[in-house]
């Protein structure tokens, strides 16, 4: 395995605990010896689990990529962000495939897992691959199954989701469905590995469509006064033809701000536009400027105050409840646009104690998460609930708090309606 991260250590521990001897290779040296002392750094997988596949002997660590050779099945899970200018970075994916190039023997299964766009694969890995002099089909055998996670959500597990595998011809495809047929329950076998990229990317643009859909109604609706929670509940009653999405201050995770662009890069390849999805990738990313606009105006109107004179309580820095994953989270935009225009931000996290290094926050790196206390809810103008963590103490934000801009309508599901509770 290929890729520790929120990915790839789930899946590692979950092929371990199906009865494979697992390596798990990272450059991190402190990471694998976390890993090796079975203490776990990603939630969805505790320490007791990860420490009982390592005491077995099932799962084991290393930073050293020569031991690749002795693989039978090599597992590609690292990331794939964007450049600056929304375009693919495949460099995580070629420089891992260079390093399987070193190692490379007759008879390996390579899959990658990373979601990409639709040809990666067989455009990408493949020829890295067979610069060794061995063949794909014939030496090698190589596949692709996207990852299907879900962090936070504790009604499914690796084993439990149904696994999409392709391969590159028919041995690859049956070695494919075989492997991850030992591992999970369901497997989805499709024809072509450009298949397989592409329902990946589809799954994550229909998520951001359907959420860009009701962030755009929230606003449209909210001019007009009309609540666009109380509208969704109403609707959700049809038993058909509807599906409830919900409307927040942006998007954030690995997935569903990041992989839409994947297609669209494609796509002009073959001269063809992708406007529904660049749209609904403009209106979720105008969210947290719509967000900080009506904080500025309930400071205006309510509490006499401008947002430059403003201290601000940010209430989730995570992009999901319950889970500590930062990536691509609309608080740190929050908390970026709010000091643009003056003010001064701060954030509460039982998740995140600490704001990480990131490549695009450096200047945020550091802060820590502030305690929840009745004299620290009234020191602050404003409190912004940005991610609804089930952990909060909602009860003493609604008692204490001068002013509450709810983004997730938690008050209003918690039946702590206020006069200081605006909904943005």
């Amino acid at each position: 395995m290929i890729g520790l991260g929120y990915v790839g250590l789930p899946l590692a521990v979950a092929i371990a605990r199906a009865g494979f001897p697992v390596s798990g290779f990272d450059i991190e040296a402190q990471k694998v010896g976390s890993l090796n002392n079975g203490q776990s750094y990603i939630e969805a997988v505790t320490s007791t689990a990860l420490a009982g596949q390592v005491a077995s002997g099932r799962f084991r660590a290393t930073a050293d990529f020569a031991e690749l050779a002795v693989c039978d099945v090599i597992i590609i899970c690292v990331p794939t962000p964007l450049t600056k200018n929304r375009e693919p970075d495949l460099s995580f994916v070629r420089n891992t495939a260079g390093t399987i190039a070193k190692h490379l023997r007759l008879g390996q299964l390579i899959v990658l897992e990373s979601t990409t766009y639709p040809g990666t694969t067989d455009d990408v890995i493949k020829p890295i691959l067979e610069e060794t002099g061995l063949q794909s089909r014939i030496d090698f055998f190589l596949g692709f199954s996207p990852e299907r996670e879900d962090p936070g959500n504790r009604s499914f597990e690796v084993a439990t989701i149904p696994k999409v595998v392709a391969g590159d011809g028919i041995e690859a495809a049956t070695l494919v469905q075989a492997f991850y047929q030992g591992v999970v329950k369901t497997v989805v076998p499709v024809s072509t590995t450009a298949t397989a990229e592409a329902v990946k990317l589809t799954e994550n643009i229909f998520r951001s469509v359907n959420i860009a859909l009701v962030n755009e109604l929230k606003v449209v609706l909210g001019a007009m006064g009309i609540d666009i929670w109380e509208v969704i509940e109403a609707a959700k009653s049809k038993p058909f033809g509807y599906m409830p999405f919900y409307p927040g201050p942006g998007l954030g995770g690995h997935c569903v701000p990041i992989d839409p662009f994947y297609l669209t890069w494609k796509a002009r390849e073959y001269e063809l536009p992708t406007r529904f999805i660049e749209l609904a990738a403009e209106i979720n990313t105008a969210m947290p400027r719509h967000v900080v606009d009506e904080l500025a105006k309930a400071l205006d109107r309510r509490c006499g105050k401008a947002l430059s004179r403003s201290r601000i309580l940010i209430i989730g820095l995570a992009y999901k409840k319950n889970v500590p994953d930062i990536r691509e989270s609309p608080s740190l935009r929050l908390i970026e646009l709010i000091e643009e225009w003056g003010g001064k931000a701060e954030f509460h996290d039982p998740h995140v104690t600490e704001i990480p290094t990131t490549r695009e926050h450096m200047a945020i790196k550091g802060r820590r998460s502030v305690e929840l206390t009745e004299a620290a809810l009234k020191d602050f103008d404003a409190v912004v609930v940005a991610t609804d963590h089930d952990a909060i103490d909602y009860q003493a934000i609604a008692d204490h708090a001068l002013l509450i801009v709810d983004t997730r309508n938690v008050f209003g599901r918690l039946g702590l309606a206020r006069e200081t509770v605006v909904k943005a």
